[in-house]
């Protein structure tokens, strides 16, 4: 890569990781487009790993009074089983029907009665999104979504949300690259200093992000946080229908 396209990504990574931070949603999905534009897939999925286990890592971390360690284990439960049962069969859908899969799972959840509605204070309700979103991470490669809508049930406040999610993303990206240890593995010689850039960027676009969560109110958080889940499934929901709908189209044509 050039030194253009080298600081494009690392601004990229920072902006993601900021984003992120704040949120605790949409940094990783806007960052693997980036990626995905300007390398390899495989490399492109690797160094959006490392990005992500970095910054999700260095979150939790700075955050660490606030994890909530009774609502991340009943998902951590769900997802290594998610985990066990998808490696025996290894199956990867269609990109439309994954992409479909992603964007409508949320809007699903908000369709459900009262007494359905997720509730992160709960250890059932743990474990049955943990199977959820870590099958949705192994089959699509993203479940921050759902993930958010999740977390966003019950009486966590702000900080408690993003320090705990972040603990089950580290978990989920760090079982995505376990799964796909073989693609992982042909990643090619994805440069040392593009990791050594994702690292920083991650850890240093999450610091900054502290002041500004800290900023907020609960309800300003809930706000926006809903607003950025309807845009991101949205997105998800017409790119899917859109690749499914092209080739018919084209057909017809």
């Amino acid at each position: 890569m050039t030194p253009v396209v080298i600081l494009a990504v690392g601004l990229s990574m920072f902006a993601t990781a900021f984003l992120s931070g704040v949120f605790g949603m949409a940094g990783g999905m806007i960052l693997i487009g980036v990626l995905l534009a300007v390398l390899p897939v495989p490399a492109a999925m690797a160094l959006h790993a490392v990005t992500q286990i970095t910054s999700n890592g260095w979150r939790a971390f700075l955050w660490w009074r606030y994890i909530r360690l009774s609502s991340a284990a009943g998902y951590l439960v769900g997802a290594a089983l998610a985990l066990i049962a998808w490696s025996l069969f290894r199956y990867v859908p269609h990109k439309a029907i994954a992409m479909l899969m992603l964007g409508a799972t949320p809007f699903l959840v908000r369709l459900l009665p009262a007494r359905f509605k997720p509730d992160a204070e709960r250890l059932d309700h743990g474990v049955l999104y943990g199977v959820i979103c870590m099958s949705l991470l192994l089959l699509t490669g993203v479940a921050g979504p759902l993930l958010d809508t999740f977390f966003l049930g019950g009486r966590l406040d702000r900080r408690e949300m993003v320090a705990t999610k972040a603990v089950c993303q580290v978990f989920g990206h760090a079982a995505k690259l376990f799964y796909f240890g073989e693609l992982v593995a042909h990643a090619g010689a994805v440069d040392g200093k593009m990791m050594v850039i994702a690292v920083v960027a991650a850890m240093s676009g999450t610091t900054v992000a502290r002041r500004f969560l800290e900023g907020m109110s609960n309800t300003q958080y809930r706000l926006w946080a809903n607003r950025i889940i309807v845009s991101v499934c949205g997105y998800y929901v017409l790119q899917g229908g859109y690749l499914l709908l092209a080739p018919l189209m084209a057909r017809a044509l």
